[in-house]
């Protein structure tokens, strides 16, 4: 999938969500000509979600991430992974203060609204799961301590997938904390001339200024549970689920906590278009990205050059696509 843009099926013309335009227009100005990337990104984050880019060096992974954080009021770490990287060295220590006769605690990078982990595949797998507890529960222990992460909490990771010297592969469990998995794709001829024109005398990511705070954010998180998801369209999404594990390509297929993410995911879809209700189209949207990184493959199918991103797209030309009345989409679904 790599030199391809990602995200074809979030469609080119939508009505976006005012609030959300000043943000996803700030974006754009430094991810330029990438306009489903902007989507998806901005979909894991309302979704309350984390991104992982994959994609070849020098297609703008990091610049994406800078681009939300300074568009936000909201504080910002980056975190270089190096294979000497320590776990406390991402969630912070506690030190004996003799003046004091007590223990302090450093709080390390991860206390922060957004979290650029650049180049995660390159520590310890003892240092990635650092990462763990923070991405799902929302906080950190150390020394038996824990202590809460701030809100709205928003991890980028950004990996390689070329270079494998001196790499550790994400295991299937920090693989499955991220929300969606997406590449950026090599830019069109016009849309690489823009980049090179607007970067003559200085980067746009300079002139980006916040246009949300981290109040309004959070409120906007909140708003995207409100989203309505009517039975036929749960029942969907549990059959795209169950269509997976069942798949003779899978030797796993995506989990209860992989349907949840692709719900969350569809709501958030529905949300960023000004919808009020989340429709089959919303959940085929963004099902690849949700659902690929979730799947393990039958190793001889693998080694035969089949990709998770295939089996997505098989499962969803196998299931059918519900129908759903009007009369039945703001239907109250029962628990």
């Amino acid at each position: 999938m790599l030199g391809r843009s990602c995200g074809r099926g979030l469609g080119a013309a939508f009505r976006l969500e005012p609030r959300l335009k000043p943000l996803y227009d700030n974006i754009r100005t430094v991810i330029v000509g990438k306009d489903d990337v902007v989507q998806l990104a901005l979909t894991a984050l309302l979704a309350r979600g984390h991104l992982l880019i994959e994609d070849v060096p020098g297609l703008g992974k990091t610049m994406l991430a800078r681009a939300i954080a300074q568009s936000l009021s909201a504080t910002f770490r980056r975190i270089q992974f190096t294979p000497d990287l320590l776990p406390s060295d991402v969630t912070g220590v506690t030190v004996f203060d003799p003046s004091r006769q007590e223990f302090e605690f450093f709080r390390g990078p991860v206390f922060a609204n957004v979290l650029l982990a650049d180049e995660i595949n390159r520590t310890s797998p003892r240092t990635q799961s650092s990462l763990l507890e923070s991405m799902e529960e929302r906080q950190v222990t150390v020394d038996g301590k824990t202590h809460v992460l701030p809100e709205p909490f928003f991890v980028v990771a950004t990996q390689n997938p070329i270079e494998l010297e001196g790499t550790y592969p994400l295991p299937e469990a920090q693989l499955d904390r991220f929300l969606l998995r997406i590449e950026l794709g090599y830019p069109g001829q016009d849309e690489e001339m823009r980049i090179l024109a607007g970067q003559i005398r200085r980067h746009p990511i300079e002139t980006i200024q916040p246009v949300l705070d981290a109040a309004e954010l959070v409120e906007l998180q909140e708003a995207v549970r409100e989203v309505h998801v009517s039975q036929e369209v749960l029942a969907y999404i549990t059959s795209l689920a169950a269509a997976t594990r069942s798949s003779p390509d899978a030797r796993l297929g995506v989990s209860p906590r992989g349907s949840l993410a692709l719900l969350r995911a569809s709501q958030a879809h529905a949300f960023l278009r000004g919808v009020p209700f989340v429709t089959p189209d919303s959940v085929k949207a963004v099902a690849p990205h949700v659902m690929a990184h979730r799947i393990l493959l039958d190793p001889r199918r693998e080694l035969g050059g089949l990709t998770r991103r295939q089996v997505v797209t098989q499962v969803l030309g196998s299931v059918p696509v519900p129908t759903v009345p009007h009369e039945k989409v703001l239907r109250p679904v029962q628990p």
